[in-house]
């Protein structure tokens, strides 16, 4: 299986970076896109590594936030699966700043074959979409800094991730991780029947170095998992905190990452 960082917070030697995430996932024959970032850098990149992103099976978003899926406009079409609440209009909190979708439904919809799904969905016998995550743990998602519309919290029910079977054992993607990293996997081991994990990559939505973060790298460490890669939303504490269990590299757009 092969991953390449087509946009991430960090720029590669030739490649941009914006706030935001975009991966081109290879295996079990399938070519996926996952999410689009928040502009066309996804693109730039990936025409400056060689990939093709607009000949691909399927694209995958795992949520309804700008730095997620504004990118899709730049797309010519194609299959689209996501969570039917992706695009619900969203605010930070603190300042009603939209944080969203630029297109709605219909917009998208006219465009692309939009597949949604609330449940997991299966794309191959090796690659499964997460649909909506349980959150069942004590300290992951008790807390969030959006709110809808109507100024009730939204603790972004829409995040999803992607679950891949390998060999080894489960590699799961996630874009944001708001469910929580333990939530995501356990559900993954749940959707899939595969108990071994052998791989996480993605935003963990982590900031400081709380119980969270702990409780999370506790549970990576006692599932002995062997790659582990937070990117994007995961903050430099929260990183730090890693660093001090685990041999973490850095990603940034232009790498590409084979399991």
């Amino acid at each position: 299986m092969d991953v390449s960082i087509l946009t991430d917070n960090y720029p590669g030697g030739y490649t941009g970076a914006e706030h935001g995430l975009s991966y081109l996932i290879e295996h079990d024959g399938i070519r996926l896109l996952f999410d689009t970032g928040q502009s066309n850098l996804f693109l730039l990149n990936a025409s400056i590594m060689g990939i093709d992103v607009v000949n691909i099976d399927m694209i995958v978003l795992s949520h309804g936030h700008f730095d997620h899926g504004n990118g899709l406009e730049y797309l010519p079409g194609g299959k689209l699966l996501c969570h039917p609440d992706c695009f619900v209009k969203r605010y930070r909190a603190a300042d009603h700043s939209y944080i969203g979708l630029k297109n709605n439904r219909a917009e998208i919809a006219e465009r692309f074959e939009l597949i949604t799904s609330k449940g997991s969905y299966r794309m191959s016998d090796r690659i499964v979409f997460l649909g909506e995550i349980p959150r069942l743990t004590d300290f992951e998602s008790q807390k969030t800094s959006f709110s809808f519309e109507d100024g009730s919290p939204d603790f972004v029910a829409d995040d999803s991730g992607i679950a891949l079977l390998m060999d080894e054992g489960l590699v799961v993607i996630t874009g944001c991780g708001h469910a929580g990293v333990v939530n995501t996997l356990e559900y993954a081991r749940n959707v899939t029947g595969e108990n071994r994990l052998y791989g996480i990559m993605g935003g963990f939505h982590l900031k400081k170095q709380d119980r969270q973060t702990k409780e999370t790298i506790r549970y990576l460490q006692e599932n002995d998992i062997k790659h582990v890669f937070p990117s994007h939303c995961t903050a430099f504490p929260a990183l730090m905190e890693f660093a001090g269990s685990f041999r973490l590299r850095l990603l940034k757009t232009g790498d590409i990452l084979t399991f």
